[in-house]
């Protein structure tokens, strides 16, 4: 039971790196894509002949759009991400990529205004909001009545906690390596973190489960040896399941196409800071919730 035994070190560790995180998002921010800001997607087509390359595209696009984004796909395509482009300036555009080469195309173009971009933002905060509300009732509702000496709010409150921990440091992550590689949030940085909302509750309720179980069956034993036991119990079974997304995951960001890398990214650190928020923060939060607001006697 050594993660009850050693909590106060892994609970600070946590904290810490919360801490850690806030103050880059509050520092930096975050980076945002045009999915939050407006502008125009572009996917372009050169034959494989033709002498250009993202360097290229770049180069003769920021002279008369600002600052842009290049992202090389298969076949001669690229995907540009253009946040200064308005809809009139779509000829100019054409103009810029056809002085690379003549054996352009334009496959796709896509305008963002900023009443869209706005209407992106508010559906993600309201998503998040509604996502947090639902696990708290689940939460409370599945522990109903699981121990005296923890309520089964406080179940869903702790639950909650650490998924914000879940939450925060993948965000605070990609604020420093917005500001320092100019890497941006986009609409798929959204899905990734309610992804991780989803898999980090799923392995919480896990291990609390068990413990509602073991509540049931171990007599005269106190609450946290029986939250010890619970975790040694699905340790394994959590840390082997979380290792074996995170190894797919790791071999998409690595191999896998451009488009979804930094998408796999968050949820490589989701998926790790869920596994230990899930093992090491929700169940030493769960002893110390009943240690000073439960009741201490034995369970009987």
């Amino acid at each position: 039971m050594f993660i009850l035994k050693y909590k106060t070190f892994f609970l600070s560790l946590s904290a810490l790196a919360v801490i850690i995180s806030i103050f880059s998002i509050f520092s930096f921010g975050l980076k945002k894509s045009i999915d939050f800001t407006g502008g125009a997607t572009a996917v372009v087509g050169y034959v494989p002949a033709a002498q250009v390359d993202a360097a290229k595209i770049k180069n003769v696009l920021a002279a008369d759009f600002g600052e842009v984004k290049v992202t090389g796909l298969v076949n001669g395509e690229y995907k540009l991400s253009l946040r200064d482009m308005k809809e009139a300036d779509f000829a100019k555009f054409q103009n810029a990529l056809t002085s690379l080469s003549t054996t352009v195309s334009v496959k796709e173009f896509t305008m963002k205004g900023p009443s869209i971009s706005k209407e992106v933002t508010q559906k993600a905060i309201l998503g998040f909001i509604l996502v947090v509300l639902a696990i708290i009732l689940f939460v409370s509702f599945s522990f109903y009545g699981a121990s005296a000496s923890v309520s089964s709010f406080k179940y869903g409150i702790i639950t909650i906690i650490a998924l914000l921990h879940d939450i925060i440091i993948p965000t605070g992550i990609f604020a420093y390596l917005g500001y320092s590689q100019g890497i941006e949030v986009d609409s798929l940085f959204v899905v990734a973190l309610l992804t991780i909302l989803g898999v980090s509750v799923s392995d919480t309720i896990v291990v609390f489960d068990r413990i509602r179980e073991n509540l049931k069956h171990v007599k005269n034993q106190s609450f946290e040896y029986i939250v010890g036991l619970s975790l040694n119990q699905s340790f394994v079974r959590s840390l082997a399941t979380s290792v074996s997304v995170i190894m797919v995951l790791l071999a998409l960001s690595i191999f896998g196409p451009e488009s979804t890398r930094y998408f796999a990214i968050t949820l490589t650190i989701g998926m790790f800071v869920g596994t230990y928020s899930s093992l090491f923060v929700a169940s030493p939060l769960l002893v110390l919730a009943s240690k000073y607001f439960g009741k201490k006697a034995l369970v009987k």
